[in-house]
């Protein structure tokens, strides 16, 4: 085919060589699509993007710079990309395993830029999947025609459907393979628009295509002839961008910029709308107003800033801003709560663990998050329907499910399918630091918004003044068997007799009457220590010395009580016995039953125990005595006035 039969080929060989500079001012301004292959495995996703990039002519982004430096030498780079080695190279990255991440590719045409997300196939990695697709505007969900519409085929497309896609392309791929026949297109055609009539989206436009031989992938198939519809390019370049109505201003704090004290200024990049001097403003959590008094940016000052731009925002008033703030439109605030139903993704191999606290990064704003066992785990092979909703009491890595979440302060948001930046977020283990989850809030809980905390008259200032005390909350921590019940009975008989006020919580004592509904499995262990924490916390604000007897056996939940009450309050007590120790004394003769499988997920034998790192007080029940450990714990938290 000669050149000038190819509209949509852009070869941008010649203005490279004769106006780099005009050739990179057309791509600046040009505007850019981002979009995902998605679809089950084998179904041709690397053979598709090395079409795209070959029969597009694409240059990358890395090599812009070059090309400013010697755009004599690029234009003598020959006539293209070479398919077959280009396509190579994509299959060997495959098979090294590297797609099993999210490779992204940059290419141009004369109308548009466009990062290419290529996502794998294997329902194991369902998270790198959710990767590629949470900031993709599209995407080519492709379909082998010797296999038709698969259950991955289904998954990924309700997917795509759960982060906000709302233009698909079902690239009818290895049309040549099925001798271009019309009728096998039009039956997968109508096999998944059954499917996707079940969800929301704005378009999905079928395209019979060859990625080998490129039929309908940038040029129009000769083998064909009965499709009169856009080639893949074509439809590419006609996806509309999100954003396109009207939205108002949104810019979450990045940082305070103060290099003296005669400037103060916020900076952040604008996720929505557009900001002019003059514009009132709105500072959320705390709801404070103020003007803009100024834009500015790299370049200098500007009289008024869009989305995507990061600016500097100076303003009439000294309001309280800091990073993870909110900046809005004072007249048309994002709500502020913090319980919500949020549809979450697990990406870790360490199961959701709810009841447990967990970072919570939305905008720039992070919080402790703690999760509610799901009101249901979506079956993705099947995810329409009330059969798609499957009881689970945790999720499971690439589980996806519907949880109820509240953070421990409120934060500004918007439902994802309003605003990603304000609706969407990643949950961070607290004790590894490694991405755990990602999720999108749907909407705020109405007891978030109807349930006030009442303050009250007396508080635990006076509680404790008229018992002559500073509240504690001493944590005794340790195997079972490792003395901490003794212990804790014996220091409360010793603050008894100092006339102090105090309470012991025994954790055989407790599971008889408010947490007699838990078990024993990590989730229950959890949710144990989640109660016991909130009771040692009123406890302690009713100005007693609260004492605590538990296995508590997770660091995260030790940390989560911890932060429930003022720094000094929380005391933790190492009771430190080895295990052999323990469970040669095994009184309540549970080692034994453990050992012979009869009791599961005992602590010590098949469920972990993770020792404090930097316990207030340490005791050896080994080296010490009962009496001795006593009076060395009283030594430590004395005085208690």
């Amino acid at each position: 085919m000669a050149d000038a039969d190819r509209p949509h080929t852009y070869r941008p060989d010649a203005l490279i060589a004769e106006d780099i500079g005009a050739y990179l001012a057309r791509h600046r301004d040009a505007d850019m699509l981002r979009f995902i292959t998605c679809g089950s495995v084998d179904d041709g996703k690397s053979t598709l993007i090395g079409r795209l990039l070959y029969d597009s002519q694409a240059v990358f982004e890395d090599q812009i710079d070059q090309l400013q430096h010697d755009s004599a030498r690029v234009g003598t780079q020959g006539e293209s990309l070479d398919f077959a080695l280009l396509v190579d190279g994509l299959s060997a990255e495959r098979e090294q395993g590297i797609t099993i991440d999210v490779a992204y590719r940059f290419f141009a045409t004369e109308k548009r830029k466009f990062i290419v997300a290529d996502t794998p196939g294997h329902e194991e990695y369902t998270r790198n999947m959710v990767t590629g697709a949470s900031t993709a505007d599209a995407a080519v969900l492709l379909v082998d025609a010797r296999k038709g519409v698969l259950q991955q085929t289904r998954r990924h497309a309700f997917l795509a459907h759960l982060l906000g896609i709302r233009h698909v392309i079902l690239a009818v791929n290895k049309m040549d393979l099925v001798d271009y026949a019309q009728g096998t297109f039009e039956q997968i055609r109508e096999d998944f628009a059954r499917f996707a009539e079940q969800l929301d989206f704005t378009q999905v436009t079928a395209i019979p295509i060859s990625g080998f031989a490129g039929d309908n992938v940038v040029n129009r198939s000769t083998a064909m002839g009965w499709y009169d519809g856009p080639t893949l390019i074509g439809q590419l370049e006609a996806v509309p961008l999100a954003g396109e109505a009207p939205r108002p201003f949104r810019m979450p704090v990045q940082w305070v910029n103060r290099p003296n004290q005669d400037f103060r200024g916020f900076a952040g990049l604008i996720s929505d709308g557009a900001i002019r001097p003059g514009d009132a403003v709105r500072i959320l959590p705390s709801g404070a107003t103020s003007t803009v008094t100024a834009i500015e940016t790299f370049d200098g000052g500007q009289d008024e800033a869009i989305a995507g731009q990061s600016i500097t925002l100076t303003l009439a008033d000294d309001v309280d801003c800091s990073r993870g703030d909110v900046i809005v439109a004072a007249d048309d605030p994002p709500q502020v709560a913090d319980q919500f139903e949020a549809s979450v993704v697990w990406m870790d191999r360490t199961a959701m663990k709810p009841g447990r606290g967990y970072w919570l990064k939305l905008g720039t704003r992070t919080v402790t998050a703690t999760l509610q066992p799901p009101k249901y785990e979506i079956d993705v092979n099947n995810p329409v329907g009330p059969a798609a909703r499957l009881a689970a009491k945790t999720l499971e890595l690439n589980g996806i499910g519907v949880v109820e979440l509240h953070t421990d302060r409120p934060i500004p948001f918007e439902a994802y399918s309003d605003s990603k930046t304000l609706g969407g977020f990643i949950l961070i283990d607290k004790e590894t630091n490694a991405t755990c989850g990602c999720g999108m809030l749907n909407f705020a809980l109405r007891r978030a918004q109807n349930v006030h905390w009442q303050q009250t008259d007396v508080g635990r200032e006076h509680h404790a003044a008229i018992k002559n005390q500073v509240p504690r909350v001493l944590w005794f921590t340790g195997l079972s068997g490792s003395g901490k019940s003794t212990i804790a009975n014996a220091v409360e008989k010793r603050l008894a007799l100092m006339n102090r006020h105090t309470f012991l919580l025994d954790g055989d004592n407790i599971r008889h009457g408010l947490n007699r509904d838990l078990g024993f499995t990590e989730t229950d262990r959890i949710e144990n220590i989640r109660r016991i924490g909130e009771v040692a916390k009123l406890m302690a604000d009713a100005g007693l010395i609260v004492l605590t007897a538990f296995i508590s056996p997770f660091r995260a939940e030790r940390q989560m009580v911890r932060e429930m009450l003022p720094d000094g309050e929380f005391v933790e007590i190492y009771v430190e016995t080895p295990l052999e120790v323990a469970e040669a004394r095994d009184v309540k003769g549970l080692y034994k039953k453990a050992r012979a499988g009869e009791l599961k997920n005992f602590t010590g034998i098949d469920s972990p125990y993770e020792p404090p790192e930097r316990p207030e007080i340490r005791v050896n029940t080994v080296d010490m005595s009962v009496e001795e450990a006593a009076d060395h714990i009283i030594a430590q938290v004395l005085p208690l006035k």
